[in-house]
């Protein structure tokens, strides 16, 4: 965002021609404060060199300076090497002998992680991620590395590591912000996986997945183990469950009616009714057939 002609951003440009495939000698053109100046001074420079050359002369290595009113640039110092910039060793920094310190494996060192640059790319390619969730990755090592170690324990199955992703993204990522430094508490990537299996498998539901999770960040644990004792888990009984569907068509008769009517909206309202009677432990998916079969 920045302006270049409010003096918030400033070019130096570098010119040099050659009439072989090595560079010629270069010169600087610097503090450039607009588009235009560089344009300019680019093109001064390019028709100012050729008549160096073609009068035979050599184009000496300088900074130079770019005069706005006269349209053309002017010498400010000479440069013949980098010694001319005053280089000289950091005392603090002594030089590293790579092979010296390595050995003979110094040509197997490892290489950098992945940049953020290719983690996006990845993440895009690999899962369809929108930007938000990218960058949240990217940005936040702790849950970035979290994810990826979930992504490992899913074998990479591509459903599965979406419906992990909805929940790191949002119910771990709140709970995680209740913590000083953004820890993850005692949430684990196997135990995290675990919970995600269960939730596609319809073992829990999605209410159950988020108590569960609740109580993996604070106290750790097995998921399964912790959605047992709670009576988390999804009651997929038909045997059981048809009970209920019963005494919820008894107890509704004219949404029943509605519903063999034709008015599909019933079935809904009767399917939260038979969540109600099994206090949200009822599968929605069979009470949803139970009650479909119940009342053909």
């Amino acid at each position: 965002d920045a302006n270049m002609e409010k003096g918030e951003m400033r070019v130096e440009a570098n010119i040099s021609i050659s009439d072989t495939e090595e560079f010629g000698t270069k010169v600087e053109v610097k503090n450039l404060n607009s588009f235009k100046s560089v344009g300019d001074a680019i093109a001064f420079e390019l028709k100012r060199h050729e008549e160096v050359l073609a009068r035979g002369e050599k184009v000496v290595q300088e900074t130079r300076g770019w005069d706005e009113n006269a349209g053309k640039t002017f010498s400010q110092r000479k440069k013949e090497s980098a010694n001319d910039y005053r280089y000289f060793p950091e005392p603090d920094l002594p030089k590293l002998m790579v092979k010296e310190v390595f050995g003979a494996n110094c040509e197997k060192l490892p290489a950098l992680p992945e940049l953020p640059l290719k983690k996006r790319e990845r993440l895009k390619k690999e899962f369809g991620f929108s930007d938000t969730i990218v960058e949240m990755y990217v940005s936040d090592s702790t849950l970035g590395g979290f994810f990826e170690a979930v992504v490992s324990e899913l074998k990479g199955e591509k459903e599965l590591v979406k419906f992990a992703s909805n929940y790191i993204s949002s119910d771990l990522a709140a709970l995680a912000k209740s913590e000083n430094g953004g820890a993850l508490g005692k949430v684990t990537p196997k135990n995290f996986a675990e919970l995600v299996q269960m939730l596609k498998t319809g073992e829990v539901s999605s209410r159950g997945a988020k108590d569960t999770l609740a109580v993996l960040f604070t106290d750790g644990g097995e998921a399964r183990a912790i959605a047992e004792s709670r009576g988390l888990m999804q009651k997929s009984d038909t045997g059981a469950l048809a009970e209920i569907v019963k005494e919820v068509i008894a107890q509704n008769e004219k949404v029943a009616g509605e519903y063999k009517a034709g008015k599909e909206a019933s079935l809904q309202f009767l399917i939260g009714q038979g969540m109600k009677a099994s206090k949200g432990s009822a599968n929605p998916q069979v009470l949803g057939e139970l009650f479909r079969k119940a009342l053909q």
